[in-house]
């Protein structure tokens, strides 16, 4: 049996780099899946400050009604009578997310109120109210 010289470089020795891209593939998987995709409403609007504003962390639907009176909803202007089955479809694909109305400070309180009946003819309950936190 004969012996290699110790300066002789080993040139068949490499690393194996399979486990190493399975966990990245693994880890990027994870990330995707649990990942929660906000849609935003596409207007900005004015909103009225608030003494009791409170922060939410899961927001799956953003309406907004801007100071003309237009309902936005997914970077698109919703007609009232068209909001019950826009939110019914966006309901289908996270049925545990909340609504949060984003309402201008000078759009009419009837919008406002219009747009919560036909969350609630669709058993959406859990709607807030958008607002700046008053310093």
């Amino acid at each position: 049996m004969a012996r290699r010289p110790e300066n002789e470089i080993d040139e068949e020795a490499e690393i194996n780099m399979t486990p190493m891209l399975d966990v990245v593939f693994i880890m990027l998987i994870f990330f995707i899946v649990t990942a929660v995709f906000v849609k935003e409403s596409g207007q900005d609007v004015n909103r009225p400050e608030a003494f009791t504003a409170d922060k939410i962390r899961r927001v799956s639907m953003l309406i907004a009604i801007t100071g003309h009176n237009e309902i936005w909803i997914n970077k698109n202007v919703v007609k009232l009578r068209d909001v019950r089955a826009v939110v019914e479809k966006m309901k289908k694909e996270n049925p545990q997310g909340s609504v949060v109305i984003q309402a201008d400070a000078d759009s009419q309180s009837g919008i406002l109120v219009d747009v919560m009946d036909q969350l609630n003819a669709i058993g959406v309950h859990s709607v807030h109210i958008a607002a700046l936190e008053e310093k």
